[in-house]
């Protein structure tokens, strides 16, 4: 299937789409060289394997991997962070916001020690606002899109980047 384009009809929608969505585009090339504070978020603690919605969304986050990051993308064509777990909950039938701050206002919080597979993984990469999500796929790991140029692909939250910025988790189920 061809989807027909219309660039000069297109390009104000993106623009406010672009102003709508925030964060997911940010993460340094590099580690950042200062100390800085330690996260205050707990370490997760594995406690079974995701079953039913859980394990359908991860799933369908995984099936994701190697996807091209596209901001404000939330299609197996590309996505940003909050757009996988979008596209990867409405796969599995379940309705949640689109941006990764509404993400976290109304999901229901899950306590760092009793983190599950399917759950999401919240963090502050700039500011004060959270703007970046990922699905916690177990063992320490999440799946994410991270920023520009790169693919969806897994991470440890055990990388000091992701510890430090880690503010909480949260689910939909």
């Amino acid at each position: 299937m061809r989807l027909r384009t219309t660039t000069h009809h297109a390009l104000p929608h993106l623009l406010w789409l672009g102003l709508l969505l925030g964060g997911c585009a940010h993460q340094p090339a590099t580690a950042p060289t200062a100390q800085p504070p330690a996260s205050t978020a707990p370490a997760p603690q594995e406690r079974a394997p995701a079953s039913g919605p859980r394990r359908y969304v991860l799933d369908e986050a995984l099936n994701m991997l190697g996807t091209p990051y596209r901001y404000g993308g939330s299609s197996p064509t590309g996505f940003d962070c909050s757009g996988l777990v979008y596209y990867s909950h409405l796969r599995a039938g379940i309705e949640l916001p689109r941006t990764a701050r509404d993400q976290r206002t109304h999901s229901r919080p899950v306590p760092g020690r009793q983190l599950q597979a399917g759950d999401l993984v919240f963090f502050r990469l700039s500011g004060r606002k959270v703007d970046h999500v990922g699905i916690y796929a177990g063992n320490g790991r999440f799946v994410h899109a991270p920023s520009s140029g790169k693919q969806v692909s897994m991470a440890s939250l055990d990388n000091p980047y992701w510890r430090q910025r880690m503010v909480g988790a949260g689910h939909y189920y």
